[in-house]
């Protein structure tokens, strides 16, 4: 996740390379499977370039991927190890606890993308050249409980407009298209399709007209 939302997902927001940004009419268990392998895959395509110019491997331990990919299972083995000896058996709960929440984790994340950035699309102004990144392409809900638990990470647009601030200082703008609901509602929501369609494709085709 590093990687590929600070070097791909970043540059890529609103346009079909981008795994992390929802098609229109594409449901979360589709958006899940495409954002989490094409996302994977793209941190290590990001990382091997980013080698190949420092004259090394994609495999050099100066990747940062092989430490991602690398760290966690050495972790977890650790840990299991630890507390086998501890409780003078094998832990099978630990690396089941450990991968387990590990997926439920960024499966989460993963809904807050879809939710964020559903069917929202940069105009394409020359073949694989997109409109510059602006408030209009992020999803946003300023809703004051929901913005408080989540240091105003629901004023999404201005995240991707200005990368260098904290999710604490992000203001609002009015003509960022808007959810009705604040994330928590939103999730449950996108976990029904037939229900998140029927909410979120009206409000999708108004901001589509809207740039007309």
């Amino acid at each position: 996740f590093y990687i590929e939302h600070n070097r791909g997902h970043h540059v890529l927001v609103g346009t079909p390379e981008d795994p992390a940004t929802a098609r229109k009419n594409e449901n979360l268990y589709q958006f899940w499977y495409r954002s989490v392998v094409y996302g994977y895959l793209h941190a290590w395509k990001l990382s091997g370039e980013s080698m190949a110019r420092k004259g090394k491997t994609k495999f050099s331990l100066h990747n940062e991927m092989m430490w991602f990919a690398i760290l966690p299972i050495l972790f977890c083995t650790a840990l299991t190890l630890v507390i086998s000896y501890l409780q003078q058996r094998f832990t099978w709960e630990v690396p089941v606890f450990f991968f387990a929440q590990s997926f439920f984790a960024f499966s989460l994340l993963e809904m807050v993308n879809y939710v964020e950035h559903y069917g929202i699309m940069r105009k394409e102004i020359a073949p694989g050249k997109y409109e510059r990144i602006n408030p209009l392409h992020s999803w946003n809900a300023s809703h004051m409980l929901s913005n408080f638990f989540l240091f105003q990470l629901q004023r999404h647009s201005d995240h991707h407009v200005y990368t260098y601030k904290r999710y604490q200082v992000l203001n609002h703008y009015d003509e960022s298209p808007q959810l009705p609901f604040g994330y928590s509602t939103m999730i449950l929501l996108a976990l029904v399709p037939p229900l998140w369609f029927n909410l979120m494709n009206k409000r999708l085709e108004a901001w589509e007209q809207s740039l007309i």
